[in-house]
């Protein structure tokens, strides 16, 4: 046993001594690069691992940047981001109702009672705007969600930003404010909804149908004079305007039962001409 002891000591001698020999007879210095090369792959490691304190920084910090993304993505997922809209005449104060899946009578109900409940003040204005799948409902897509009968080879005349308004003059009154190509390019379209304009509206202005009133749905429109402007009228056996359509100007229209609602927004209208 003693002698293995001195066998291994005498090894361990004569490895150490030769190592020593062969780093003092290294010239090219091949076996201290393999050294320092060794060292810097240590150090590396030390600094790859996560046990460090730099790394386990910069895990922390990527570890808080992952949850904040994940949360943001969460928050846009849940909260509705409000839709733009252009406004074609200045309001005081937006509304926007959102018609997912709505029939056309509940799109009506939504409409009017956000007019008979708005919250502007006399003489104010509040425009509603729809939307579907968190989108604009435009002209096109709202005649179809009501299944109107606008003549669809004729609706390009019209664009598709369109207005549903509430004016407060003591009485709160709804319109439609249509922009179009021009008035000779859409008139023939919009005598041509007169025969149907009625039934597609009605619920939204409030018109009350029943049998003594089936008669407004094949009554001739007139001609007539509303604020100065061109107009086609619906009347009933009294005379009171049940809906009419109002040629603005050239390229605005507007739809309502109300002559209040009309001059309002000519007012409107020609505000925003003089202000460019």
């Amino acid at each position: 046993m003693e002698n293995e002891n001195k066998l291994k000591n005498r090894n361990v001698e004569t490895y150490t001594d030769d190592m020593v020999k062969a780093i003092e007879n290294d010239k090219g210095g091949l076996i201290k690069k393999i050294i320092h090369e060794e060292e810097e792959h240590e150090a590396e490691k030390i600094n790859l691992s996560p046990r460090s304190r730099k790394n386990r920084l910069f895990m922390f910090i990527s570890i808080v940047f992952i949850f904040l993304a994940l949360a943001i993505l969460v928050f846009l997922d849940i909260v509705q981001v409000a839709p733009q809209f252009t406004p074609i005449v200045f309001t005081d104060q937006s509304n926007i109702q959102a018609i997912d899946g709505f029939t056309k009578e509940k799109i009506a109900e939504t409409v009017l009672d956000q007019v008979n409940n708005t919250k502007v003040k006399v003489g104010e204005m509040e425009g509603i705007y729809l939307t579907e799948n968190k989108k604009a409902v435009g002209f096109k897509r709202f005649v179809t969600l009501i299944k109107g009968n606008f003549v669809l080879d004729q609706i390009d005349f019209v664009s598709d930003n369109f207005l549903f308004g509430a004016v407060n003059n003591e009485v709160k009154d709804l319109f439609i404010l249509l922009k179009v190509r021009s008035f000779t390019n859409v008139f023939l379209a919009m005598h041509n909804w007169e025969d149907k304009m009625l039934y597609d509206l009605y619920g939204f202005f409030g018109i009350d149908i029943s049998p003594e009133t089936n008669y407004l749905f094949t009554k001739n429109w007139q001609d007539g004079i509303v604020e100065n402007k061109n107009a086609r009228i619906l009347e009933n056996k009294d005379g009171k305007i049940v809906l009419m359509y109002v040629f603005i100007n050239d390229s605005s229209i507007v739809i309502t039962n109300s002559e209040t609602a009309v001059r309002e927004v000519i007012l409107r209208l020609a505000f925003g001409q003089i202000k460019k």
